[in-house]
C-alpha cells in the first residue's frame, strides 16, 4: 500500500512542506510510483519517517539524523549517548532558570513596587539587564554573599535606594574625575575610592572581604552589562572598568581584611 504526500502529512502530524524539505536534502525521498507516474509513500518509507520524527524530537539536526540513518548499527548508540548527555545538561541549565525565575518572581512580590516614573526617578540611566542578572545569578548562586545581598536587596525602600543611588553617584564623580585627572590607579586616590566603594556594598548589601571584592571588580572589568550597572554608559570613559579593576586589587593588598571581614 502507497500514501500520497497530503495523506502522510496528515497522519504523521508534519507539514507537506516538511516532507518537500525533507525529499529535497535527500533524508526521505517517496520511493512508490502510481500507476500514473506519480511518487508516493511506502510502508518502508512510513517506517523511516518515524525514525527520523523520533531523533528530530530528541533535537538532532538533519544532517546528523542522515548520518544516524546511513549506518544505524554502527552510530545510533553513540549519537543517542551524547543527545542524552546535551539533554541532560540543557536540563539542568533550564532548571536554574526556573529558580532564576521563582527567585525573581519572590523579589516582585516581596520587594517595593515601582512605578515606571518612580524606577527612573530613583534609578536615572542605570538600567538593570535582566540577562545579566540570569547570569550573574547563575554564576553566584552558591554564594552566601550572594544570596544575601539579594535579600537585603529586596528588603530596600525606595527611600533606600533613593540614598543608594545619591551615593553611587557622588562616588562616580570622584572616581571619574581621577580617571580624568590621571591619579595612579594603584595611588592613595584611586585606592581610597576603591575601599568607600567596598564599605558601601558592605553597609548596604552584603559584607565585603577583599577577596570577594577583587571577583566583582573583575566582573566589572569583563562584563560592560556589570559595569553598567555602576557607571551608566553615557559616564563611562574607555579604561574605566580596568582602572576600577586595577585599584580594587591594589587596595586589597594595601587593606587587608581585618579579623572580622576575613
Amino acid at each position: 500500500m502507497s500514501y500520497s504526500v497530503g495523506q502522510v502529512s496528515g497522519f504523521a502530524g508534519v507539514t507537506v512542506r516538511t516532507l518537500h524539505h525533507y525529499d529535497k536534502v535527500g533524508l526521505l525521498s517517496p520511493s512508490v510510483r502510481s500507476r500514473a507516474g506519480y511518487r508516493r509513500y511506502g510502508d518502508a518509507d512510513l517506517v523511516r519517517l518515524q525514525q527520523i520524527l523520533f531523533y528530530r524530537e530528541l533535537g538532532f539536526p538533519l544532517d546528523e539524523i542522515a548520518t544516524v540513518l546511513a549506518d544505524p548499527q554502527a552510530d545510533a548508540l553513540d549519537h543517542l549517548r551524547s543527545r542524552h548527555r546535551l539533554l541532560t545538561g540543557r536540563i539542568a541549565k533550564l532548571q536554574r532558570l526556573v529558580e532564576v525565575a521563582e527567585q525573581a518572581i519572590e523579589v516582585q512580590q516581596t520587594g517595593v513596587a515601582l512605578t515606571p516614573e518612580e524606577r527612573f526617578e530613583v534609578f536615572g540611566e542605570v538600567a538593570f539587564d535582566l540577562s545579566y542578572a540570569t547570569d550573574a545569578h547563575l554564576k553566584w548562586q552558591h554564594s552566601e554573599g550572594h544570596r544575601r545581598s539579594m535579600a537585603r536587596a529586596a528588603a530596600h525602600s525606595k527611600e533606600d535606594w533613593a540614598q543608594i543611588m545619591a551615593e553611587s553617584a557622588a562616588w562616580r564623580g570622584r572616581l571619574t574625575a581621577a580617571f580624568d585627572a590621571g591619579a595612579p590607579a594603584d595611588g592613595e586616590r584611586a585606592m581610597d575610592l576603591a575601599e568607600e566603594h567596598r564599605q558601601h556594598l558592605t553597609r548596604w548589601f552584603t559584607p565585603c572581604p577583599t577577596a570577594m571584592h577583587g571577583r566583582i571588580a573583575d566582573d566589572f572589568a569583563a562584563d560592560p552589562r556589570a559595569f553598567a550597572l555602576l557607571v551608566p554608559p553615557t559616564e563611562q570613559r574607555p579604561g574605566l572598568a580596568g582602572y576600577l579593576r586595577t585599584a580594587v586589587h591594589a587596595n586589597a593588598v594595601h587593606r587587608p581584611d581585618t579579623p572580622e571581614e576575613a
